[in-house]
């Protein structure tokens, strides 16, 4: 019996040195330790010998399992250890290398845009306020002297939610409402998303995005809005940036103006943007139509300026951008380039 545990014990150190993995390891664990392993087999023998040598072969027993347990334990921490070995060798990290980016959020190009805005109609002197975007025809038509079966309605493919309500077609809308709770003078500057129904496409879009200055106090005339207009252009496109004033016509301005600038992209050379004319158009603008005050309850003696800018128009000017649907698309390879 002792020669078999012996013998067992030699078999085991003998292949323990050759085991190369875990499974390995684990699977000769079971062969010599196991329930049904090599040395439960051996012990099985015990009762068949004389009795007074069974305390003697039971104590060597428990030795060799012992020394056996001991080099499983000690060929474990070997194996783990040239695991470890293997994977700093293999992962390796250069700490000389540049750190993995980690793409932050931004403001959008769009926000961007109209912060910029804001901050140059800020300097001088306007608050900044918002409004609803479901609007009442009242502040959206009426009081911007655009009565019902006004022709100037067809202008504009308006998206109703009762008799009464719609999705706003201009941040004008805005300007009455202040109107009607402040009395003048009043120099506000406001932006929203407005809603028409229109088809999309590279040029328009359902949904937009327009910032309004409306300016109102005694003797205001068209010498300071013509001022306005150029201190913008020169903060929004360049010290040498030029304006020009074309008539138009607005229901709730009188007289009304096309505002150009000249072009962001020849200076005013002329190129294919401007189509040779070396101007661009950047927005709309004239004097508040007295028919607007009556409507609000403003005296007679007040007068005043209101300008509308596209946000949307001004950030494809900046940015050079031929697309109005990648504003609205979420293209991080397109928003990325604004950070």
């Amino acid at each position: 019996m002792e020669e078999k545990l012996k013998q067992l014990e030699s078999t085991f150190l003998s292949k323990i040195s050759d085991v190369q993995t875990e499974h390995e390891l684990g699977s000769l664990r079971a062969q010599f330790l196991g329930k049904s392993g090599s040395l439960s087999e051996v012990l099985k023998g015990l009762k068949d010998i004389d009795p007074k040598l069974r305390p003697v072969v039971g104590s060597l027993a428990n030795q060799i399992r012992d020394r056996m347990e001991s080099g499983i334990k000690a060929k474990q921490a070997d194996l783990e250890s040239l695991e470890i070995a293997k994977k700093i060798q293999e992962e390796k990290i250069d700490v000389s290398l540049p750190g993995r980016i980690r793409w932050m959020g931004t403001v959008h190009p769009l926000v961007q845009v109209q912060d910029r805005i804001v901050d140059i109609f800020s300097r001088l002197g306007f608050s900044y306020i918002q409004g609803p975007e479901i609007e009442t025809d009242f502040c959206n038509f009426e009081a911007l002297n655009i009565p019902k079966n006004h022709p100037s309605r067809d202008m504009q493919d308006t998206l109703y939610i009762d008799e009464n309500r719609l999705l706003r077609t201009q941040t004008s809308s805005m300007q009455i409402r202040a109107m009607l709770s402040e009395p003048p003078p009043v120099r506000l500057v406001m932006t929203g998303a407005v809603f028409r129904s229109e088809a999309v496409d590279a040029t328009h879009s359902a949904m937009f995005h327009q910032l309004e200055c409306l300016c109102v106090d005694e003797n205001v005339t068209m010498e300071d809005l013509k001022g306005t207009l150029e201190f913008f252009a020169r903060e929004m496109f360049g010290n040498k940036t030029k304006i020009r004033l074309r008539g138009s016509f607005f229901p709730f301005t009188e007289p009304s103006v096309e505002v150009d600038c000249t072009c962001v992209f020849c200076s005013g050379k002329g190129c294919k943007v401007c189509k040779k004319s070396g101007w661009i158009e950047i927005l709309g603008a004239g004097m508040v139509n007295p028919a607007v005050f009556e409507k609000v309850g403003y005296p007679s003696t007040v007068s005043g300026f209101a300008l509308g800018i596209g946000i949307e128009r001004v950030a494809m000017l900046l940015h050079d951008i031929s697309d109005i649907r990648l504003f609205y698309e979420n293209d991080i390879r397109f928003l990325r380039q604004f950070l």
